[in-house]
C-alpha cells in the first residue's frame, strides 16, 4: 500500500499560479494592459518564477514531484512547506491551499495512527520553523516605507532631484528666450544699420532632431543650424528619451499642470490602470511617421503637431498677450488711483514689464483664439489621460523612441523579488510598465526614475549596460495600420494641393515676410513655429487661417491693419531656423545694389478715398511711404466741393474750389510694406490695401509684363 506524494507549487507575488492557464499557454490571458508583452512562464517548469535580469541562486529551489499514474486533477495549489513557509518570508504572503493527495489504486488508505504521527510530526516542524523564520525575519530598514522598506539608491534620489532642477531650468531658459524673442529699440537711426537679436532664442527648434529630419525630406538640405539636433540625438541613443523627461519645456508644462490639476484617475487602482502601457500610445507613432512621409512629398505640416512649434506658437502669441491685456488693464485702474505712490508703482511696473517680458504696445494675432483653444483642451486631457501629450499625441517624444532602442542606459528588474505592489505605476511619468511579472517598454519611457525611488524591493534598478532580456527595445506597432498612415500621409500632399489656393488662385492678402522663398519651397520649409510672428516689432506677422488652404495652416502672413512691415527691419528671417524666410540683409532689402524686396503691391479704392471720393484733403498714406524716391505720389488738382452747410430758404449748399492731393502708387516702385494701408484714416476698410501681387519670390504672381513675356527668348 502506498501513496503518491502531494502536488507541491509555489505561489509568486501573493497569487495562485492558474495551472489550466499555464498548461494552455494563457498565463497572462488577464493582464490589463494589451500593449505589454508577460514574462515568458512557460519554461519548461512550474514553480517560483525565477528572475530575468538577476542572480537567483539565493532563491530555494523545489523538486517536482514525480508523475502520478493514472489522471490528476488538483483542487488547488500549496505552497511549499519550506524555509519557514507561512511566515512571509517565501513570497506566499503566509497563504497556502491544500492540494488532496493522490494514490494509484482507489481502495489504497492510510491507518490512522501513520495520520496522527505525520499530523504530530507536521506540527512540530511548522512551529520549529515558525519560530526560527520569526527570529530570522529582518527589519524594516525604512519604517516610512511600505513593503520591505528598503530605501532608494543615493545615486537615484539624487537624480530625482536632478531631473526637477532640470526641468524647472530649462522651462525657465525657453521663457526667457520666448520673451526676448522681440525687438524693443527703434529704427530712426541709420536705415542700414543691422539689428540683430543678441541671443539664439530658437536654440530649441534648432535642436529638435524631429523638425531636422522634416525639412531634410522635404528639402533634401541639411541646414547647419539644426546640426545641433545630433547632440540630442546622440544623448537619446546613450540615455534613452532624456529629454523627455528632463529637457522639454512643453512636457515640463504638462507636467506641471497634471500636479496642480490631477487627474481624475489619481488615486487607488484607478491610477495604476491609468499609467499601464495602453495601446492608444501608438497613435504618436503613426503621426510621425505619416507627417514624415508627408515631408517626403513635399510639406513640413508635421510643424503643427511638434511639441517646441505649439508652445512656442501657443505661449508666443495667445498666453503672453493675454496675460499683457490682463495685466495692463490692472496697472491702469492702479494709475488712476489717486495715490502718488500707487501711480509710480504701477508705472514702475508697467514699464520693467513691457522692457522684459513684452513690447511696448499690446499685441493682437490673427484667429489666436483657436491656438489658445487647443492649448487649453490638451493641458486639461491631463485629467483624463495623465500626460496625455506625451503619451499620445506628440511625434518629438516618438522620433526619440525609435533612437532609444539603442540607449545603453536602461532598466534591470528582479521580478522574483515584486510583490504587486504597484507603487512603481503609480508614480510612473511615461506609462512604460515598470512594474515586475512584465517587460519594460523603453521606448516609452521619459527616463524620470520615478519607479526606482519608490520601489521598497529593490527590484528596479537603472544602470549602463543593461540585462534586456525583460525589455522591449522598438515600438509595438500595427503592421497594417502603420502600412496606412504611410498611404495617408502620402495622400495629404494631393489632396490638400488639389483646392485652388496654391497653384490657380492667389489669394490677395497671403503676403509672406521679406525674404520668404517660393510659396512650394515656402511650404516645404515652415514649420508653424511663429518665431518670425513673435519677433515682429510692428505686429505685422499672424497666423494665418485657412486664406493660404489646409497646408499654409498658422505658416506666417503679413496683415497690414494691424501693423506694417518696418523697412529696415530683417529680424523674421534671423530667427527662422529653416530657411522658409531667408536671412537676407538690411541692404538687400532696402534695395542697396540690388533690386529692392517686394512682398506686395498697393492698391487704392478711389471710391473710399477721401481725395478722390469726398474732396477732402488727405496725404497720410504719402507721408508714410518709406521708400526712396517714393511709390505714392500726388496728383495736385483744383475740385469744385460743395460748402458744408446749406444756403438760405432751403436753397443747395454753396460750390467752392479746394486744391486736392490725389494718391497713386507707382507699382515699380511699391515694395508692399502695407505702411499706407496701417495709416488710412478710413477705419473700417482701408482706401487703400496691399495683395500679393507682385512680389519677388514668384515669377508668376506679377503685376508688371515687361519682364515676363513668355514669348522672348534668353
Amino acid at each position: 500500500m502506498s501513496t503518491s506524494p502531494s502536488t507541491s507549487r509555489p505561489a509568486h507575488a501573493s497569487a495562485l499560479l492558474d495551472l489550466a492557464k499555464i498548461e494552455s499557454g494563457d498565463a497572462h490571458a488577464s493582464h490589463g494592459a494589451i500593449d505589454v508583452s508577460p514574462i515568458p512562464w512557460l519554461t519548461g517548469e512550474v514553480g517560483m518564477v525565477k528572475a530575468l535580469d538577476r542572480d537567483t541562486s539565493w532563491v530555494p529551489s523545489f523538486e517536482l514531484p514525480a508523475k502520478a499514474v493514472g489522471p490528476t486533477i488538483p483542487a488547488a495549489v500549496e505552497a511549499p512547506k519550506k524555509s519557514g513557509c507561512g511566515t512571509g518570508n517565501c513570497g506566499c504572503k503566509g497563504k497556502s491551499s491544500t492540494a488532496p493527495s493522490t494514490s494509484t489504486s482507489p481502495s489504497t488508505s492510510t491507518s490512522p495512527s501513520t495520520s496522527t504521527s505525520t499530523s504530530t510530526a507536521t506540527s512540530t516542524s511548522t512551529s520549529t520553523s515558525t519560530s526560527t523564520a520569526a527570529a530570522k525575519r529582518p527589519k524594516k530598514l525604512d519604517p516610512k516605507r511600505p513593503g520591505s522598506g528598503i530605501p532608494a539608491r543615493k545615486v537615484i534620489r539624487v537624480l530625482v532631484w536632478a531631473r526637477r532642477f532640470s526641468q524647472s531650468a530649462f522651462f525657465a531658459v525657453f521663457m526667457y528666450f520666448l520673451f526676448q524673442t522681440g525687438f524693443r529699440g527703434n529704427f530712426t537711426a541709420q536705415s542700414d544699420a543691422p539689428v540683430r537679436l543678441p541671443l539664439p532664442v530658437e536654440a530649441f527648434l534648432l535642436a529638435n532632431p524631429f523638425v531636422a529630419a522634416m525639412t531634410f525630406l522635404s528639402t533634401h538640405t541639411i541646414y547647419r543650424g539644426l546640426l545641433w539636433s545630433i547632440g540630442l540625438l546622440a544623448l537619446t541613443m546613450v540615455v534613452g528619451r532624456v529629454f523627455c523627461g528632463w529637457i522639454c519645456p512643453f512636457g515640463t508644462l504638462h507636467h506641471f499642470f497634471g500636479w496642480i490639476l490631477p487627474s481624475k484617475k489619481g488615486r487607488g487602482a484607478l491610477r495604476v490602470e491609468a499609467n499601464k502601457t495602453h495601446g492608444y500610445q501608438r497613435v504618436k507613432y503613426y503621426m510621425m511617421y505619416g507627417f514624415l512621409v508627408a515631408a517626403v512629398f513635399g510639406s513640413a505640416i508635421g510643424g503643427l503637431f511638434d511639441p517646441i512649434c505649439v508652445a512656442v506658437r501657443a505661449i508666443g502669441l495667445g498666453v503672453i498677450p493675454a496675460i499683457q491685456y490682463l495685466t495692463s488693464r490692472g496697472l491702469g485702474l492702479g494709475q488712476s488711483v489717486p495715490l502718488r505712490p500707487v501711480q509710480g508703482a504701477s508705472d514702475g511696473l508697467q514699464d520693467v514689464l513691457a522692457h522684459t517680458v513684452w513690447q511696448t504696445k499690446q499685441f493682437y494675432f490673427h484667429e489666436t483664439w483657436f491656438i489658445v483653444f487647443l492649448l487649453v483642451a490638451i493641458l486639461f486631457a491631463n485629467r483624463l489621460i495623465p500626460r496625455f501629450w506625451c503619451r499620445v499625441l506628440c511625434p518629438l517624444g516618438s522620433f526619440l523612441g525609435i533612437f532609444a532602442r539603442f540607449a545603453v542606459f536602461g532598466m534591470e528588474k528582479d521580478h522574483a523579488k515584486c510583490t504587486d505592489c504597484n507603487l512603481c505605476l503609480v508614480n510612473c511619468q511615461g506609462a512604460d510598465s515598470p512594474q515586475g511579472g512584465v517587460k519594460w517598454r523603453q521606448d516609452e519611457c521619459h527616463m524620470c526614475m520615478n519607479c526606482e525611488s519608490a520601489c521598497p524591493e529593490d527590484v528596479i534598478k537603472f544602470r549602463f549596460l543593461p540585462n534586456r532580456r525583460s525589455a522591449i527595445t522598438k515600438p509595438d506597432l500595427d503592421k497594417r495600420m502603420t502600412l496606412a498612415t504611410v498611404g495617408i500621409g502620402a495622400a495629404a500632399l494631393p489632396v490638400m494641393r488639389i483646392a485652388d489656393k496654391l497653384d490657380v488662385n492667389y489669394h490677395p492678402k497671403v503676403i509672406r515676410p521679406p525674404g520668404a522663398v517660393e510659396e512650394r519651397a515656402f511650404l516645404e520649409r515652415c514649420i508653424r513655429c511663429a518665431e518670425c510672428m513673435k519677433v515682429c516689432p510692428n505686429n505685422a506677422l499672424h497666423p494665418a487661417f485657412f486664406e493660404a488652404g489646409i497646408e499654409g495652416l498658422w505658416t506666417p502672413i503679413l496683415i497690414a491693419r494691424v501693423g506694417y512691415c518696418e523697412h529696415s527691419c530683417v529680424l523674421c528671417g534671423q530667427v527662422c531656423p529653416t530657411g522658409a524666410i531667408q536671412k537676407i540683409t538690411e541692404k538687400e532689402k532696402l534695395g542697396i545694389g540690388v533690386a529692392p524686396v517686394k512682398i506686395g503691391t498697393a492698391f487704392y479704392d478711389v471710391g473710399r478715398c477721401l481725395p478722390w471720393s469726398m474732396g477732402t484733403p488727405c496725404i497720410v498714406c504719402e507721408e508714410f511711404c518709406p521708400t526712396s524716391p517714393k511709390a505714392i505720389w500726388v496728383e495736385e488738382v483744383e475740385a469744385p466741393m460743395r460748402e458744408p452747410k446749406a444756403g438760405e430758404n432751403g436753397e443747395p449748399p454753396a460750390m467752392k474750389t479746394v486744391h486736392l492731393q490725389r494718391p497713386h502708387v507707382d507699382p515699380s516702385l511699391c515694395i508692399g510694406c502695407g505702411a499706407c494701408e496701417k495709416v488710412c484714416p478710413v477705419q473700417d476698410q482701408p482706401a487703400v490695401y496691399i495683395t500679393s501681387v507682385g512680389e519677388s519670390r514668384s515669377k508668376t504672381n506679377v503685376i508688371l509684363l515687361e519682364n515676363t513675356n513668355y514669348n522672348q527668348k534668353t
